[in-house]
């Protein structure tokens, strides 16, 4: 169970997190929309996992492997932008977060089966 303090950190870095993508999102992105949808953050506030989901939710592998390639340049841009509040910056681990892609999966599954209608009970 998160603390009220993870909960307060978390809220905070997904703001600045989100602030530090906007400055510059298609050095971070290319041209896939990208959206932090969460983040944790670990019992001693040193590592913060962020989940993101893209679309078109194809490029999800090419925009993980661009921030992983880019993780100290996003860090160093976040304790550039919150390093006067906090002592430590996090370590940052990025996660694609595809939540939104198997709830579409279902709904096109669920669409898709045909069920009859049932016996009308009047007809006994």
């Amino acid at each position: 169970m998160e603390s009220k303090r993870q909960h307060k950190f978390s809220r905070q870095l997904l703001k600045d997190v989100n602030e530090v993508f906007q400055k510059d999102p298609r050095h971070f992105f290319g041209s896939s929309f990208v959206t932090i949808t969460e983040v944790e953050v670990a019992v001693d506030l040193s590592l913060a996992k962020i989940f993101f989901s893209v679309f078109p939710a194809s490029d999800g592998e090419k925009v993980l492997e661009s921030l992983n390639t880019k993780k100290s340049e996003v860090r160093k841009n976040l304790g550039n932008l919150i390093g006067k509040r906090i002592r430590k910056i996090p370590e940052l681990a990025f996660f694609h977060d595809t939540t939104q892609e198997h709830a579409s999966h279902m709904d096109r599954i669920i669409n898709s089966l045909v069920i009859p209608p049932a016996p009308d009970e009047e007809e006994e």
